[in-house]
């Protein structure tokens, strides 16, 4: 009986043992990840591509480990005597001085050892480089890139945020999204069976059959919006299984709901309206939807999002989910610009396969007229000839560049080009800035009037209602009414002052916008690896003559000396934008051409309108 009574004692110990040693063990591996994670957010230790990355990842460290270092030893001893007054304090500059040694010293040896592998890692670099292959910043190794499966993969990425917002399982069959696929009013509907906007009658037919099955309410009885979810499937073939019902839901979406936001929605479409004032839609193949037009139009979204929150209270838990999902995430907006970025990338191999198919020298002419014929088109609208400059220059400097990299020695030609791109990037930058400031200091200025001139109005309101006798309060109504309107027209005067500045501003972050997806889909198009390297030095040969065209006819045109100075022009072009997307919203026609036209007789009516004033003011005169 003892024997039995000291055996599971001793199993009881050693278990026990045990359990404390795996916690011990547990607790040293926690710690050695939290220092390891602390050293490598303070010293770069990842793998460097070449010498030279390797030199700046070295001095980095360095430089963080000095810095480090310093602040160590003044915020140690500060924060010694702050929990031990005098001990603390001399026990804190002692370990402020340790750390003030230990880590400039630590970040020199990292970044020797950075340097080293630098070092070594060139030969390598030269060899991928030449072969063709492209430095994978997330992986840290050279790969090719292939641009039909970067397609693939942003379409599979899509597809994925899209079944995470529906509540579906990754797992789950979510057809992928296409990037060719035809643009739509609203796409629920579509998402609901799982489809895409270009999808056929039979794959509509195949895959609600197959969402059906899925949620019939005879085969979930355990779950209570089984009987809804398959109601709102069969809806949604109901509606795209028919004709003329799908063509009316492409083109107008779902039916207008009581709310005033959702109308609101519907009606206001930013990227229509940018599309419109910039005059965007011929050169939408070339730079994909303008990011102010992405960021107002998701901004406006959540916004709308953030209000329907606010009566989460009387809301499903479904529906309350639902909503707070929808936020447009960080994640989404890098998708959107790889989306863009390919999709330009795509656009712009299919322009160049002329060049690419030519046989003899009438072919290759036939390409350049075209190229002409098109950006002449572009110049004829109102800020064609300034993104013709912009796109012109970003596709000619990343040809140059790509194309003096590999045919020139030392590539000289390709650090000429470079050099060039970084001076106009520059000079882009300090406009920007220069933009911002000018917006900021405008708009202050605008509201600062405006309320001096309110106040100046508020105070002879009072002056007068004073200085009227007890018989005179009558017309009071009539003079308050008077004077509103005269503030609300001088207030409206300011605000349409800040216009210019206001769209100088849009116009900068335009410029930088477009350059910087023009040099990612450039790169994406010349080192494409499903063709051989003379394919891609022809691809930037092509995209070389098409810059160099678009840019030659905007800087002919005035593109390169664009100021926007015109408040009549700006405000003729922002209503037709709105009206614009007013009647699109409400399912009408409007084509770029129906748009061009609005404006010019809206400019012409605003013409006559001042012309009829001058003429009255001379007659009085």
């Amino acid at each position: 009986m003892n024997n039995s009574t000291e055996k599971r004692e001793d199993a009881v110990a050693s278990s026990a043992d045990s359990t404390t040693t795996g916690q011990e063990t547990q607790q040293m591996d926690e710690d050695l990840a939290e220092a390891s994670e602390v050293f490598n957010s303070l010293f770069s230790t990842r793998r460097p591509r070449d010498g030279w990355a390797g030199l700046s990842s070295g001095l980095k460290s360095a430089t963080k480990g000095t810095v480090a270092g310093v602040a160590s030893l003044i915020a140690q001893p500060i924060a010694g005597a702050q929990e031990g007054g005098v001990k603390g304090f001399f026990g804190g500059l002692a370990t402020g001085v340790a750390s003030a040694v230990a880590l400039p010293v630590t970040g020199i040896c990292v970044g020797a050892y950075q340097v080293g592998r630098g070092v070594a890692n060139s030969v390598e670099a030269v060899n991928a480089s030449k072969a063709g292959m492209q430095w994978d910043q997330e992986k840290r190794e050279w790969i090719f890139y292939y641009l039909n499966k970067d397609k693939e993969e942003v379409e599979e990425l899509e597809a994925a945020l899209k079944a995470a917002k529906m509540g579906k399982d990754s797992s789950d069959d979510l057809t992928k999204t296409d990037l060719n696929e035809k643009k739509v009013k609203d796409r629920e509907y579509y998402d609901l069976l799982g489809v895409s906007t270009s999808a056929t009658a039979g794959e509509i037919k195949k895959a609600y059959y197959k969402e059906a099955r899925k949620c019939h309410p005879d085969k979930c009885p355990d779950d209570p919006e089984a009987a809804k979810k398959f109601q709102e499937l069969g809806h949604a073939y109901q509606i795209l299984s028919n004709e003329q019902t799908r063509a009316n839901y492409d083109k107008n979406g779902k039916p207008e709901t009581n709310s005033a936001d959702a109308n609101l929605a519907n009606e206001i479409d930013p990227l229509v309206f940018f599309a419109v004032m910039f005059g965007s839609h011929l050169v939408e193949p070339y730079v994909g939807e303008l990011w102010i037009a992405t960021t107002a139009d998701t901004m406006m979204k959540d916004a709308m999002e953030q209000q329907q929150a606010m009566d989460l209270e009387n809301m499903s838990e479904e529906d309350a989910a639902k909503i707070l999902a929808g936020k447009t995430t960080n994640e989404e907006m890098l998708l959107k610009q790889r989306k863009r970025e390919v999709k330009v990338a795509l656009n712009l191999r299919e322009k160049i396969m002329p060049f690419l198919e030519a046989k003899d020298e009438d072919d290759w002419s036939n390409f350049k007229s075209s190229i002409q014929n098109e950006a002449s088109k572009i110049a004829d609208t109102s800020f064609g000839a300034t993104f013709l400059v912009t796109i012109g220059f970003a596709l000619q400097v990343e040809a140059e560049e790509f194309l003096g990299f590999q045919n020139t020695a030392l590539g000289m030609g390709g650090h000429a080009a470079r050099w060039k791109k970084t001076r106009k990037n520059t000079q882009n930058n300090f406009k920007l800035m220069g933009a911002g400031i000018n917006a900021a200091t405008t708009g202050r200025k605008a509201m600062k009037e405006v309320e001096a001139a309110q106040r100046a109005m508020e105070e002879r309101r009072v002056k007068e209602a004073l200085e009227k006798s007890p018989g005179e309060g009558e017309d009071e109504e009539g003079g308050s009414s008077a004077m509103d309107e005269e503030q609300a027209k001088m207030a409206a005067k300011k605000l349409e002052e800040t216009i210019p500045a206001l769209l100088e501003l849009a116009w900068a972050i335009n410029i930088r916008d477009i350059t910087r997806t023009l040099k990612n889909s450039c790169k994406k198009l010349f080192v494409d690896a499903d063709v051989p390297m003379p394919t891609r030095l022809q691809r930037a040969e092509a995209i070389r003559i098409i810059g160099a065209e678009f840019h030659a006819i905007g800087k002919s045109r005035g593109g390169e000396e664009y100021s926007v100075k015109d408040t009549a022009d700006i405000k003729a072009r922002a209503e037709v934008a709105v009206m614009t997307t007013m009647a699109k919203a409400q399912g009408q026609e409007v084509s770029e051409d129906d748009t061009e036209e609005m404006i010019k007789q809206a400019k012409n009516m605003r013409a006559d309108v001042a012309s009829g004033t001058e003429d009255e003011k001379e007659e009085t005169i």
